[in-house]
Parts: C-alpha cells; structure tokens; sequence
C-alpha cells in the first residue's frame, strides 16, 4: 500500500465498525472533553499559524518541531470527529500519537514548498474550506444515520463508515494544506 499513496496526507482505518449500544447512546456527551480541547488548539494554531507562515515563507518548508506540532493538531482533530461522529469506538486519547486510534492520519515529513504558494495559501486553499465545510455536512448526516443503526445493530454500516472517512481524509488534507504541512492541494481521490 505503501507505493499506491498519491498525497503526502492519508487517513488509514482499521475500525471494525462494532459499537457498544451505551457508548453510542452518550457518543456526543462523551465527546465533550476532547471538542473543548479541539476548539482550543484550534484558537492557538490559528495564533501560531501567523508566524509559522513567515518562517515558512523565509525558510522554504516547516522546521521540523512546527511541523510536528501541526501535525499532532490535525491527527488529533481527525481521531475525534471519528469518535464524535461515530468511525470509530474507542475513546481517543488527548495527545493526537500516531498509531494510537483506528482512524489515522499518516502526515509525511517537512518538504520544500514554493514560497508562491506560501505567500497566497489562504487564498488558494478557499475553494478547499467550502468544500470541506460542505463535507462536514454529509458527515454529520451520516453520523445521524449511522447513530440509529449504531443504537439497534450495535454496529455501523460499511458505507456510512467509508464515507465518513472519506470526508475526515479531505479535511485532514485541507487543514494540512492550510497550516502548510504540504504544498499538496486536497485531493478528491482516494
């Protein structure tokens, strides 16, 4: 699988979509710990994005220790919409590891990025945010759905399940492209 990857950022999922009926019941209530955190880290990264655009801008790619502190952002953020909206069970630790949940993202290292791109990626990345937002709605349709077949079948479909992480694997890719961890635009494919 390793030569099929087409973008530096890709969501694996090992989720066997079995779900426990209560957890599923309180899924959101749950969840609350970590959306505070999310919402949190979020506001700094938005703080540290102003002077981490200007280091990359000047150096060319992310200094290592930014880069992977981006990187713990949006693979934390990715294990807990997977949690919160159902694609996948277990309780998502606070760290954002990688290898530590079902629904990963696999983020490669700095590289070189063309300070054009740098210099205007708010602008370019645009069409990537309403898209993204976009998917947040079906997402959030699907986790309905799958909520009552979660609740009764104490599992959740395949399909609701692959598309779930479809659109976790585009916002993944979205928010990379715009904290600069790639020059790689979002990609509609798989």
């Amino acid at each position: 699988a390793e030569g099929l990857r087409t973008h530096p950022v890709t969501v694996g999922n090992s989720d066997d979509r079995r779900r426990w009926r209560l957890t599923v019941a309180l899924r959101v209530l749950l969840g609350y710990p970590h959306l505070y955190l999310v919402e949190l880290w979020m506001y700094v990264a938005i703080l540290v994005a102003i002077p981490s655009w200007f280091v990359v801008l000047w150096r060319g790619s992310a200094p290592p220790a930014l880069h992977a502190w981006f990187e713990r952002f949006v693979r934390y953020t990715t294990h807990v919409n997977a949690y919160v909206l159902l694609l996948a069970d277990p309780f998502p630790r606070f760290r954002g590891w990688s290898g530590t949940y079902p629904v990963d993202v696999r983020i490669d290292p700095p590289a070189p990025q063309p300070r054009w791109t740098v210099a205007i990626r708010i602008v370019l990345a645009l069409p990537a945010l309403v898209f993204a937002y976009v998917l947040a709605i079906v997402v959030l349709v699907v986790a309905f759905l799958s909520w009552f077949t979660a609740v009764f079948a104490a599992r959740v479909p395949a399909g609701c399940q692959q598309l779930g992480v479809y659109c976790l694997r585009y916002q993944a890719q979205t928010l990379a492209y715009v904290f600069l961890l790639t020059d790689r635009y979002p990609s509609l494919a798989s």
